[in-house]
């Protein structure tokens, strides 16, 4: 049984720091997908050789895993853990923030020193509530790392970083089931995907045009999100173009969310602003 779209969202545009950012989740009409809580997609932004390192400044998280996916270009990682470290492109850095973590990222100087594009997203996964305030990690994901798969017939290469999925299972470590995939696509004839058997699942396109199910056409920053039943789906790519592919199983708990904090309750939220103040996150320099 074909799988449905429940809705396609269109993305907001907004800033963080030096990047212009696509933001299709959250929007009015669609505040989550559980346990997805934010999109955000950066670039692809130029940056002029011999230009300043813009970054992003040292800012903190708790309670949620924010994950980077870079399609293009290169990103450098701090955090108050002491980990330092350089994602390329088809390369994810995924941190678990757990009961704190002060972190910084941005531009690389090599790729502001001799030019060139960046583009990626950045995802929120929600934490467990049971594991909120579990011991903050950092992953780093390069392409040795991942999982190739050939799918459309050719025409949709993805590479597999989270969860299982076509009898394969992804490298990085999750704190609930969740499935995330970068995929380029290239124009081919309508086939069939299997759909992967995650309650909630979502495709994000990047750039380019698909036709899935038929009838509709999801284009550059939008993000198609299916129903819960079903377990094909009809996809045909239209021009070249890229996507993230998310699946994950729905916490179902209350989420209480203040700029870089995602608890259950309020209470937690004062509490987590208390922490940062009287530095328990850490401290990380500029």
């Amino acid at each position: 049984m074909q799988r449905p779209i429940r809705i396609i969202t269109h993305s907001l545009m907004t800033g963080v720091g030096p990047l212009r950012v696509a933001q299709p989740l959250p929007v009015h009409a669609l505040r989550n997908v559980d346990p997805f809580i934010l999109l955000h997609h950066a670039g692809p932004q130029t940056f002029e050789a011999g230009g300043a390192v813009h970054r992003i400044d040292p800012h903190p998280h708790r309670g949620f895993e924010p994950v980077s996916f870079v399609y293009k270009g290169s990103v450098l990682h701090r955090d108050s853990l002491g980990n330092e470290g350089t994602i390329n492109a088809g390369e994810v850095q995924w941190i678990t923030s757990g009961s704190g973590i002060i972190h910084s990222e941005g531009p690389t100087a090599a790729l502001q020193e001799a030019g060139g594009e960046l583009e990626m997203i950045q995802l929120w996964v929600n934490l467990p509530a049971e594991k909120k305030m579990m011991t903050p990690a950092y992953q780093e994901l390069h392409r040795d790392h991942m999982i190739r798969l050939d799918v459309l017939n050719g025409a949709l290469d993805l590479d597999l970083v989270s969860g299982s999925y076509m009898g394969h299972v992804g490298p990085a470590t999750t704190q609930s089931p969740v499935l995330t995939a970068m995929g380029h696509f290239r124009p081919g004839p309508t086939a069939t995907l299997a759909a992967p058997a995650y309650a909630n699942l979502a495709i994000y396109v990047l750039n380019g045009q698909l036709r899935i199910n038929g009838d509709h056409v999801v284009e550059r920053h939008s993000l198609a999100v299916f129903e819960s039943t079903g377990d094909t789906i009809e996809i045909e790519a239209l021009t070249e173009g890229s996507l993230l592919l998310l699946g994950g199983q729905p916490l179902g708990e209350p989420v209480a969310m203040y700029g870089p904090f995602v608890m259950n309750t309020e209470e937690q939220l004062h509490e987590a602003l208390h922490d940062y103040s009287i530095g328990k996150f850490g401290v990380l320099e500029h």
